[in-house]
């Protein structure tokens, strides 16, 4: 028993100092007369090599790509349920669009177009020589073009009584268009005035307002194009 388990301790000395032997002397400029271990090893670690280089190169930017879709995950799922909420609701949207709509519409009936200025303008007048006042000034002036509406000021002075006076701002206020009145200014008139008793001047700018036609909405909109393509321009001269 003892003459076996030498034999064996021999086996592996002899065998390690076999496999020993074959890496002395190697040249490392003529691999191919290499011995067989040697030989082995070197592909196993050029194989090794390619694998890590491999994972670095190809399988790391996977991976990266991969991190970057989870961490869109929890973004992703907010933006479901905010879709999913929306179209739990969209039939009463639906509603609420075509109120929103029907409003517009309404506000935009009460913007005359710019055949109906002349006959706006009459309805103030008549307001005033309705309630008995007297106009010493009704003068439009130049009309003021706005992103998407266009605003007529119109310089009024009127005298009448007190309650006259009243009765026509509220008269203007009740018009079917819309007429707003800016810089109310009431006093008593003047000795050179005849109002009668208990008269009062009010000066004020009425401002009516329309919409645009198709031809002004045009140059409104090649005078945006060309204010916004001086910026670009003027930005690229700066860089």
């Amino acid at each position: 028993m003892a003459s076996k388990s030498s034999s064996f301790n021999f086996d592996i000395v002899s065998t390690f100092d076999k496999a020993q032997s074959q890496f002395r002397g190697l040249n490392a400029n003529e691999p191919g007369q290499w011995p067989p271990l040697p030989k082995v090893l070197a592909w196993l670690g050029i194989a090794l090599l390619v694998i890590v280089g491999g994972w670095f190169l190809l399988l790391s930017a996977a991976s990266d790509e991969l991190d970057a879709e989870r961490n869109k995950e929890p973004e992703l799922k907010q933006n479901y349920r905010t879709k999913l909420a929306q179209a739990v609701n969209l039939g009463e949207l639906r509603k609420q669009k075509l109120q929103v709509q029907e409003y517009v519409t309404q506000l935009e009936k009460q913007l005359p177009g710019k055949a109906e200025m002349d006959a706006l303008l009459s309805d103030i007048n008549q307001a005033g020589l309705g309630r008995g006042l007297l106009f010493d000034l009704f003068k439009p002036g130049q009309v003021e073009i706005k992103d998407y509406y266009a605003e007529l000021p119109i310089s009024i002075k009127v005298a009448g009584r007190y309650h006259d006076v009243g009765s026509f701002a509220a008269d203007i206020a009740n018009l079917s268009r819309i007429v707003t009145l800016h810089n109310l200014s009431i006093s008593p008139p003047l000795a050179k005035d005849n109002t009668g008793s208990g008269g009062l001047v009010m000066e004020a700018t009425a401002r009516t307002y329309r919409y645009l036609d198709a031809t002004e909405i045009a140059e409104q909109q090649r005078a945006a194009k060309a204010k916004a393509d001086a910026a670009r321009a003027q930005a690229g001269g700066k860089k």
